[in-house]
């Protein structure tokens, strides 16, 4: 199922990424897509609030991966951007986190897409600036589901 969601606001993008923590099961992973500045880290802060997470959410992009275990599932936030080799992935664990029982976010997940599992939700967010500064298009699909 693909849906095409329009916000106009952070405060809309923050919304609806909570929606989605508070719905999220375990062992959901979300490959997150969009260029530099749409608002990935605004919807995972919104993310980890619908998880019960109330630390402060930064995108882990020197660290490539940032997790957070206060919430009702454990938050695995990875941040591919900058990574040279998909073999870097295994360095860091990531089966581990991405097949365990948390939720798995990884922004610029296109890097690494030979990798990921069968099934995964995809999210895209795209900007539109001839609909307003804050406008984004946010796409979600779920990649491999039957849903």
């Amino acid at each position: 199922m693909k849906q095409q969601i329009e916000v106009f606001s952070p405060e809309e993008t923050f919304a609806l990424g909570k929606k989605i923590g508070e719905e999220a099961e375990p062992g959901t992973l979300i490959a997150l897509e969009g260029d530099l500045g749409v608002g990935k880290t605004v919807f995972t802060q919104g993310i980890a609030e619908g998880l019960g997470i109330m630390e402060p959410i930064s995108s882990p992009t020197f660290t490539i991966l940032q997790t957070y275990e206060e919430g009702r599932l454990p938050l695995y936030h990875f941040d591919v951007y900058r990574i040279g080799d998909v073999d870097e992935m295994d360095e860091i664990g990531y089966e581990e986190y991405v097949y365990g029982q948390g939720l798995s976010i990884i922004e610029w997940a296109g890097l690494i897409r030979d990798i990921l599992p069968k099934t995964y939700r995809a999210v895209t967010i795209e900007k539109d600036l001839s609909k307003g500064l804050d406008y984004r298009l946010i796409t979600i699909e779920d990649i491999g589901s039957e849903k």
